[in-house]
């Protein structure tokens, strides 16, 4: 199975609509996993349409190719809410909601960071993040304070960034 034939007929499918394919994997064994995704969410039902769209593809492609035991799976559907972002959009889809992002800290050591998405911009992202700071009160006491802090971060700067499934 051909994946660039696939990206193909997926971005042919999907150019006039709202839709953004996030994952394209064929195994080696022709297994086809398809993740689309969207600002508004995904509707299970375009899911369907773009399945039966890929599969009538792959038979035409299979037939002008006289391969008539052609044998796959195919999967089309949403991201998972624990996958990672891979694209802006979902970025964007997410503004408000808690995240948590896998990032190099201070001491250039990779570190969880876990807050509210607050801003999303063309190179940058922005999370607010809760953090515990000792600080001197007037009698020299030292004294743990919790405050919000602005981190900002480019979009190849952490390992990870996906939302904070509470559960």
């Amino acid at each position: 199975m051909l994946k660039e034939d696939l990206q193909n007929w997926i971005e042919e499918y999907l150019k006039d609509t709202d839709y953004e394919l996030i994952t394209l994997n064929v195994s080696a064994g022709n297994d086809i996993l398809v993740e689309v995704d969207r600002l508004a969410g995904v509707d299970v039902d375009f899911c369907a349409e773009l399945n039966r769209f890929l599969v009538e593809k792959i038979e035409q492609s299979a037939i002008s190719n006289q391969q008539s035991d052609l044998d796959y799976s195919l999967e089309v559907g949403s991201v998972s809410l624990t996958d990672p972002f891979k694209t802006k959009m979902q970025f964007e889809k997410n503004l408000g909601h808690d995240v948590e992002v896998m990032a190099k800290g201070e001491k250039d050591e990779w570190r969880k960071y876990k807050g509210q998405l607050v801003s999303v911009d063309e190179d940058t992202f922005s999370v607010d993040i809760e953090e515990k700071q000792k600080v001197k009160n007037e009698k020299g006491k030292v004294k743990t304070v919790t405050q919000i802090v602005t981190r900002i971060w480019r979009y190849d700067e952490p390992k990870y960034v996906k939302y904070d499934l509470k559960i």
